[in-house]
């Protein structure tokens, strides 16, 4: 059956739709982590999320801050413009014995106690009731418990859940990857207790905001397989970076007198995905690649580098740095830009950090998922071993190809500046307000 609206009520919303968008909102975030300086994933996402709905609505920011971060005023100027509020809280640390009584107290996931810290939830209900917020948008599912104190102490505001990963499928595929191999078993069965407990969780959370919205088409599948089509709205918003930022790399190649190097991957070294993605490459790419080419070197660029990484430092051509104040110098001296993942969601926003300055990749498919890339056009995909390091070894020694990749991967970039990606914000508000 198709429901008809007369052209009188679709006119009317049409006006009411325009005077939405032009009016300034009042909008609280919520977020993980003190998104400054932006220097990976989730705080490059939010803090452009920041820049661009500041230069039409006014901003309220309540953030954690991690042990590593500072909220120096003189540090942090470029955020605490954008922001008429800033409120923080430290994140809170949990022991190990926390973590296990949890899993066995409860039914919530993992990432769902993550976050919690009666701190933050009661300068969050005082900021909800001293303030009339339009919008309460909450970055990421560890923050998704919020939830039930803004409905409680602003029901008026209405509740978009950002929802970085589809971490439910994440968290499957770190199972299927740790099934492989037998000293991983134990994690696997981690992975399994959670996935369950994460698609509740995150079909609740979605059910329960007014809006979601996730970074990629793939993502979207997901959560919607989670919810009833009327439980909630979801919309696909990508992940966003400063493209022009990226665009002049003169002067920054060997930079603090920074050696170039033939392979580079850039990643929080923490980070599950990252950890195994490059573990899977140096244990089965990389003596492919030193037997074709045994000069050939590899830069691992990141904080916190996992202490499963440290038997990388001793392979001949391999340098783990840790913490660096910039990737872009290492980007600028990079020759090419691995994408080796095995296991994620959402999108990757290194890539299209590699992308904007103008960089040859090869890469996993999941590596590239939800991006909309050619394989030969701006990027070089291998679904195997063998495959990667053919291509790699085929850019290394072809610099004109590498240039060309390059060139196609700069102007794919564009779509994914902040400037185009953060005003469809406003359309997914403009449709809760009604």
């Amino acid at each position: 059956m198709v429901t008809r609206i007369d052209d009188q009520s679709a006119s009317r919303r049409e006006r009411e739709l325009v005077i939405i968008g032009c009016m300034m909102l009042k909008i609280l975030l919520l977020t993980p982590q003190l998104p400054y300086p932006p220097h990976q994933g989730t705080s490059l996402r939010n803090f452009h999320i920041i820049r661009g709905l500041a230069e039409r609505h006014e901003i309220t920011l309540l953030s954690f801050l991690e042990e590593n971060q500072t909220a120096d005023p003189q540090a942090i100027a470029p955020l605490q413009t954008l922001c008429q509020r800033i409120e923080i809280v430290p994140a809170p640390r949990r022991s190990m014995a926390t973590r296990l009584r949890q899993l066995l107290t409860t039914r919530h996931p993992d990432m769902a106690h993550r976050l919690y810290s009666p701190a933050f939830n009661l300068k969050l209900r005082h900021l909800l009731a001293e303030n009339r917020f339009d919008i309460v948008q909450i970055e990421g599912i560890e923050l998704a418990r919020a939830l039930v104190i803004a409905r409680a102490v602003s029901p008026g505001s209405k509740i978009v859940f950002d929802d970085h990963n589809a971490e439910a499928e994440l968290q499957r595929r770190n199972m299927l990857t740790d099934l492989r191999n037998p000293r991983r078993w134990l994690a696997a069965v981690y992975s399994a207790v959670q996935v369950a407990r994460l698609r509740r969780f995150e079909r609740w959370a979605c059910a329960a905001a007014d809006a979601v919205t996730c970074v990629s088409v793939a993502d979207w599948v997901q959560l919607q397989s989670l919810v009833a089509k009327r439980q909630s709205s979801i919309t696909v918003i990508p992940n966003c970076i400063d493209v022009e930022k990226y665009a002049d790399q003169t002067g920054l190649q060997n930079l603090s007198g920074l050696d170039r190097y033939d392979l580079l991957f850039v990643g929080k070294m923490d980070y599950r995905p990252n950890v195994d993605a490059v573990l899977w490459f140096a244990d089965v790419v990389w003596p492919l690649l030193r037997g074709e080419r045994p000069s050939t070197n590899w830069a691992i660029v990141g904080q916190k580098p996992h202490a499963r990484l440290e038997r990388l430092r001793g392979l001949p051509g391999v340098t783990v740095t840790g913490w660096v104040e910039s990737v872009q110098p290492y980007l600028a001296g990079a020759a090419v830009v691995l994408m080796p993942f095995r296991i994620g969601s959402g999108t990757r926003l290194k890539l299209i950090e590699a992308m904007a300055a103008g960089k040859a990749i090869v890469s996993t498919p999941i590596g590239a998922e939800g991006f909309p890339v050619q394989h030969g056009r701006e990027i070089l995909l291998g679904e195997t071993a063998e495959g990667v390091a053919t291509a790699v070894v085929r850019l290394l020694n072809h610099p004109e190809e590498r240039a060309q990749l390059g060139r196609a991967a700069r102007q794919f970039a564009q779509q994914y500046d902040w400037r185009v990606v953060v005003p469809q914000f406003d359309a997914v508000y403009q449709e809760i307000l009604m």
